[in-house]
């Protein structure tokens, strides 16, 4: 029996990669909520709310899959649940300032 914070799914969250753009979905801004609640068991389930960067883009399923796969993996997770919306729709702007320097984008002006 064994519990998960927010900060051990950020961890999770970070290894998992858009397929498109060689950065995590976390840094991405991709993920807009992560819930964790107690398991009859005593561990966690975690329920994450996710969007994708065009909602054409044909590889929801994949990170979704791979989000709760690795969560699931994790001895303190029993169940782990991914939802992918469209509302509020991504921009850029809610990336991470790590993710805007991978990919080379300005800072806004009001932090230059």
């Amino acid at each position: 029996m064994s519990k998960i914070n927010e900060e051990q799914v950020i961890e999770v969250l970070k290894q998992c990669l858009d397929p498109e753009i060689p950065i995590d979905l976390w840094n991405l801004g991709l993920i807009y909520s992560i819930k964790i609640n107690d398991a009859e068991s005593g561990n966690s389930n975690v329920d994450i709310t996710m969007t994708l960067t065009t909602p054409g883009c044909h590889m929801g399923s994949y990170m979704a899959n791979d989000i709760k796969t690795k969560l699931e993996g994790l001895d303190s997770v029993d169940l782990a649940t991914v939802q992918v919306v469209f509302d509020p729709v991504w921009t850029p702007d809610m990336m991470t300032d790590e993710a805007r320097e991978r990919l080379g984008f300005k800072k806004p002006p009001a932090e230059e």
